[in-house]
């Protein structure tokens, strides 16, 4: 059964809006927080572990291997679904060594333009 007219451009629309509103969540970063490939594999590892103590908890009978096992399992989905930490502008290195010329030290609440920024005027007082 074919769509009326008005129903073919209602559809139209949505799927446009859908689009866009995809494409939006798509490019969109999430705070800067990515996930760690790391922890995914600490994560993976800690779950499989979690499972064979499961399986073994289970098939001795011993009710809290079992409970910790899956314990373990929880965590380990946690883990893997933990995005990285990034370092504050205070915890690095770099930041004792910013000069003090007046220009905003590099803070972890700043955002990336900020530090460019920061460090393109750092630059051009130097000249």
């Amino acid at each position: 059964m074919p769509l009326s007219e008005q129903e073919q451009r209602l559809l139209d629309e949505m799927e446009r809006h859908l689009m866009n509103k995809d494409a939006d969540v798509v490019s969109a970063p999430r705070d800067g927080q990515t996930l760690s490939y790391r922890n995914i594999v600490y994560g993976t590892v800690l779950v499989l572990v979690g499972l064979g103590g499961l399986i073994v908890g289970v098939s001795s009978g011993l009710i809290a291997v079992g409970v910790l096992a899956f314990v373990a399992m929880v965590g380990g989905v946690v883990l893997a679904a933990t995005p990285a930490r990034r370092a504050s502008g205070s915890d690095s290195p770099r930041a004792d060594r910013a000069p003090s010329t007046g220009a905003k030290k590099a803070t972890g609440s700043s955002s990336f333009m900020d530090r460019m920024n920061d460090r393109w005027d750092r630059r051009q007082g130097e000249r």
